[in-house]
């Protein structure tokens, strides 16, 4: 018989669910080195070596050889000759032409001031900097290259920042139409608040000295606007000098709902600093439609809660919720809340406040008794650096004289105080068939996302504050860019809550004066740290940065010049995130 010599092969065998003697289930996987041959008239198999005991690295090398595959050292098949971060800028840049952003800013022109302006706004999402450090960063990644704006210089930039300045109306009447028409937002619902963050230099038109809501008394500063739909979407922001109070802000924002996004009618939800009964007076005098939901002073509770008031604490005993009228408040309508959980919390921090005081007053009231802290002005200095810190001189009853100290709890005040513990009241003039009561709480209470965008603008996200510029033009293109940002962080939130720590669902709430309270699928995502596959839940920037890790590599091949751009490989919070966002994982930006 003849005997034919045979190819060489690499032949895998597995087997799975196999059960040994001992009754465990085990699955085995094995690799042989087999020859092929034909003995006469039929095909046998030899195995040659049994290669099981090698890495799954070594046996490919050897199928691969053995098929005719020609194999260099890695060293020398390829070379990466830039590698450029691109998952955050490609994730963020979806999401921007998913919202139609590049189109709302307007049409792109020959001098690419569109793109620089668009370039601006995605780096203030995904590395917030000075215009300086921007240019810088843009070289660095995949937008920079993409986008054209690589070689930008700071002229350019401030161009774009020009440009859509310039642009500021038309966009914002767009949002507005997209956010805020009837279509969309048939209650006619609009949120404002107003915030402030400090300047560097003393040059700044709009620079003033004012209430600094970032804690930096004394400072020169900005007053800036934000108004949003009831969902806490931004849809147009204002700035205004550093002294601007809240009262002419609500104006000057009322203005433009009115007039230049043309909408007839509207509620406008604020603070009771913002909408005060001035401006009330000039809505009802403009008899145009424009209603408003906000809150009462102290003072005016105190009022209502007198004896024979229309707020009796009665009203509170099988509700939270009690609705009231007012001759002082004539053709509108009074929402009392009572929410114990915050009367209580109240109630603790007022009495950890007056303890400490009394701590610290203690010693200084011992110095005196002792003679060794005498004259009323110098006692008086310490008792005052005492009451400024915990800010409860209205609490105590202090009597100072050359060489005594005394010091008692105003009881009578503090029980004043305490009465008011948890309540609040609401006003409007809407109408119950149009707006009942927990639905004027829950839009009240919806203030918060308006406060949450503040903390995204100003610190968490996009780090508004300090404010660089000089000119008052480039101050609001600022502004506006941290406001277009925070549109797009709004909405890739709300994308990837799925990947953070973000509640995606959260529970509804049968009594809108309780405190909201979280799902228990986010109270799981804290505990456990990681989702059903593994991933761990990230925070919105540290999903960001994740991102950053998937870069586009430029690669050539060993004996040619050409390079051709290669991806590296997504993980699967990656791929997730771009599922999230409705897009495929992009080469390139555009």
């Amino acid at each position: 018989m003849t005997r034919t010599s045979g190819k060489v092969h690499v032949v895998r065998v597995s087997k799975t669910g196999y059960v040994d003697k001992q009754g465990r289930r085990r699955d085995y996987s094995s690799a042989y080195l087999r020859r092929t041959y034909r003995d006469g008239g039929k095909v046998k198999n030899e195995t040659v070596a049994n290669l099981s005991a090698l890495p799954d690295h070594v046996i490919d090398l050897i199928d691969a050889g053995l098929k005719g595959q020609q194999l260099v050292p890695a060293g020398e098949a390829v070379t990466i000759t830039r590698s450029l971060p691109h998952g955050h800028v490609a994730a963020v840049y979806a999401m921007a032409r998913t919202l139609g952003l590049p189109a709302l800013l307007g049409p792109a022109g020959r001098d690419r001031d569109r793109d620089r302006a668009l370039a601006l706004i995605i780096s203030r999402v995904v590395r917030p900097g000075s215009k300086l450090a921007t240019l810088t960063w843009w070289a660095d990644t995949t937008l920079g290259a993409d986008l054209g704006v690589a070689e930008a210089s700071t002229d350019d930039i401030y161009a774009a920042m020009d440009w859509l300045a310039a642009r500021q109306d038309a966009i914002e009447a767009e949002l507005a139409r997209r956010h805020l028409a009837p279509q969309v937002n048939p209650a006619r619902m609009a949120l404002f608040d107003l915030s402030s963050s400090w300047l560097e230099g003393s040059h700044c038109p709009l620079a003033a000295r004012g209430h600094s809501r970032d804690g930096k008394k004394g400072t020169l500063q900005i007053e800036y606007g934000l108004l949003t739909d009831p969902a806490g979407r931004p849809v147009a922001v204002r700035v205004f000098p550093g002294n601007t109070g809240d009262p002419g802000a609500f104006t000057a924002i009322v203005k433009v709902v009115r007039d230049k996004f043309g909408l007839a009618k509207m509620v406008m939800v604020g603070d009771r600093g913002m909408i005060t009964s001035a401006r009330i007076d000039a809505l009802r005098e403009a008899d145009d439609g424009y209603g408003w939901i906000t809150a009462l002073r102290a003072p005016a509770i105190k009022k209502l809660m007198a004896d024979n008031g229309p707020l009796q604490l009665s009203l509170f005993d099988q509700q939270d919720l009690a609705e009231i009228t007012s001759d002082d408040f004539p053709g509108e309508r009074l929402a009392a809340c009572r929410n114990p959980v915050l009367a209580a919390e109240r109630a603790r921090k007022r009495e950890d406040l007056l303890a400490a005081t009394e701590k610290l007053l203690a010693p200084v009231i011992a110095r005196a008794r002792a003679g060794r802290l005498r004259g009323a002005g110098e006692i008086g200095v310490e008792v005052g650096k005492v009451i400024s810190k915990y800010k409860t001189g209205k609490h105590f009853q202090v009597t100072i004289t050359d060489d005594s100290l005394t010091v008692t709890r105003r009881q009578d005040q503090i029980d004043a105080e305490a009465a008011l513990d948890g309540f609040y009241v609401l006003r409007t003039p809407i109408p119950a068939a149009e707006l009942d009561g927990p639905a004027v709480v829950t839009a009240y209470k919806n203030l918060k996302y308006v406060e949450r965008d503040f903390r995204h603008i100003k610190a968490d996200d996009l780090d508004l504050r300090p404010v660089f510029h000089r000119l008052e033009g480039r101050v609001k293109a600022h502004v506006l860019i941290c406001m277009l940002a925070c549109y797009l962080t709004w909405h890739l939130r709300r994308a990837w809550a799925p990947l953070t720590f973000t509640d995606e669902d959260p529970p509804a709430q049968d009594n809108p004066v309780a405190q909201a309270s979280r799902s228990a699928a986010a109270q799981a995502k804290a505990s456990y740290q990681h989702d059903p596959a593994g991933r761990p839940y990230r925070s919105f920037r540290g999903l960001l940065e994740h991102l950053a890790t998937l870069t586009r590599n430029q690669v050539r091949f060993a004996g040619t010049q050409a390079t051709v751009p290669m991806l590296t490989e997504p993980t699967s919070a990656q791929r997730e995130a771009f599922n999230l966002t409705g897009t495929p994982i992009p080469l390139t930006l555009k």
